[in-house]
């Protein structure tokens, strides 16, 4: 199965500001012309190049498509043949700053994929940006990135490895509760007095309100899990205390 390109930087970037473009950009572009299968994706990211330098666009747009090229298995040599061929149609100059880019680009001092990069190509839904919001009822580093905020509340929360969040529960005077979908890695989910349950993509976890409970990801695994708020009365969250190193050090 071919790996899923998935964008966030409409919405990083212009969410706010422009948020038709951000869905044109983020959905249409990347979610729906990237991902046709006609033609395979390094196919598309050579495309992209000549594109961008006969359109002269040599700044960090193409920057960022030199890079996902190399990252879907251009190599140094072919950057170099392609940049070639293209510039004896688009321009000799064009040639010239494609490869000052090209060069930082493949040196073996460019910044490589980071961890978390790579696990953005594993997983469907964005991982948004860092969860400052919540950072104090986590142990960890999480990601928070909105899916709908409008009807139904749903938001992709992403832990790194060893990333949980406190104990806590879904206040509610009637209703009310959270439903966990797993979409990417392993975690576990827990309810106070019982076992653990693992979740793997494809997990759901019901939670009534006025349960306690923490989830969070597996030691050595990134984790992802839709949460969706459920409809109800005088709701709130209760933090409690953390999940305890030696507890947590029992899972696998």
């Amino acid at each position: 199965m071919r790996e899923k390109i998935v964008q966030t930087a409409g919405r990083t970037q212009l969410g706010e500001f422009a948020p038709m473009f951000a869905h044109l950009n983020d959905d249409v572009l990347f979610g729906e012309v990237w991902n046709e299968e006609a033609i395979d994706t390094k196919t598309k990211c050579i495309v992209t190049l000549v594109a961008l330098m006969a359109s002269g666009i040599t700044d960090s747009s193409l920057q960022y498509h030199l890079l996902n090229a190399k990252n879907h298995g251009v190599t140094q040599a072919e950057a170099a043949a392609i940049i070639t061929h293209a510039a004896m149609y688009v321009g000799w100059p064009k040639g010239w700053a494609a490869f000052r880019l090209a060069k930082e680009v493949w040196s073996e001092t460019a910044p490589a994929a980071t961890e978390k990069d790579r696990y953005q190509d594993s997983v469907f839904f964005p991982i948004g940006g860092p969860n400052t919001a919540f950072a104090q009822y986590f142990t960890g580093q999480s990601y928070l990135a909105p899916v709908s905020t409008a009807q139904v509340p749903i938001f992709n929360v992403t832990f790194e490895p060893g990333c949980r969040n406190h104990w806590h529960v879904h206040k509610a005077s009637s209703g009310g509760g959270q439903m966990l979908v797993c979409v990417g890695g392993r975690g576990y989910y827990q309810e106070w007095g019982k076992a653990p349950v693992e979740m793997t993509p494809g997990t759901v976890i019901n939670i009534p309100a006025g349960v306690k409970h923490w989830h969070g990801a597996a030691p050595d695994s990134w984790f992802s899990h839709l949460a969706i708020e459920v409809a109800g009365e005088e709701t709130g969250n209760e933090w409690l205390e953390p999940v305890s190193d030696a507890d947590y050090e029992k899972l696998n």
